[in-house]
Order: C-alpha cells, then sequence, then structure tokens
C-alpha cells in the first residue's frame, strides 16, 4: 500500500511563491500517474496538474498553465508543485494524489478516478 504525504503549503502574498512536496512511501512513484488536486472553502475539488507514470505526458487546468510546474524526482519518491504568481483565488487545501492508469494507457483526471490520497497541505494567498 502506498501512502502520500505533502509538504510546503503555507500563508504568501499575492505574487508570490510556494513549492509543495508529495512523498511516497510503501511503493515507488514511478508506478503511479500522479495529481495535484485543490479545494478552496465552500467549492469541489478540482485538478490543478498531473502527469503520466513516465511524466511524458503533463496537464495543466487552464487557470494555472504558465505559473505552476509539476515535477517529479523518482530517486527521491517524490513529485513537487512549484507555484509562481500565486493569486488570492489559488487559496485552497492542495492535495496529492495517484493512481496506476487504465488499460488504455490513459489517466482520467477526476477527484473520484484517484486512488491514494496524501493528507492536504494548505495553502492562503493574501491581497
Amino acid at each position: 500500500q502506498v501512502q502520500l504525504s505533502e509538504a510546503g503549503g503555507g500563508l504568501v502574498q499575492a505574487g508570490g511563491s510556494l513549492r509543495l512536496s508529495c512523498t511516497f512511501s510503501g511503493r515507488a512513484l514511478d508506478r503511479y500517474g500522479v495529481f495535484w488536486f485543490r479545494q478552496a472553502p465552500g467549492k469541489e475539488r478540482e485538478i490543478v496538474t498531473g502527469t503520466t507514470r513516465t511524466g511524458s505526458v503533463t496537464y495543466y487546468t487552464e487557470s494555472v498553465k504558465g505559473r505552476f510546474t509539476f515535477s517529479k524526482d523518482n530517486g527521491k519518491n517524490t513529485a513537487y508543485l512549484q507555484m509562481d504568481s500565486l493569486q488570492p483565488e489559488d487559496t485552497a487545501v492542495y492535495y496529492c494524489a495517484a493512481r496506476v492508469g487504465l488499460s488504455t494507457g490513459g489517466y482520467p483526471l477526476q477527484s473520484a478516478a484517484m486512488v491514494f490520497w496524501g493528507k492536504g497541505t494548505l495553502v492562503t494567498v493574501s491581497s
């Protein structure tokens, strides 16, 4: 069984940066597609970014393109989310999630399709 643990959240002013990390334990990160979701107060959980097991394809939701960067270090069993030019609307609890790919080789992007979750880390962006 794999466990995911996020770190790196905090309070930052608008325009600032944070780097979140998601450390895998129990199983190797490179067995899974890895995703970041976020949930703002009163809103549904939404996908932010995700990548395939091999890292060959990475998805970004439109609102974070050009500001957020997904990366992973298989040797450290850790995935990262670099968040730049943060805005108050980015305020949310950020969750790391993972699943193996479908038989077609693709990955669904819905939160309900994720199998493994971290507990989340809070990001607060002040104006």
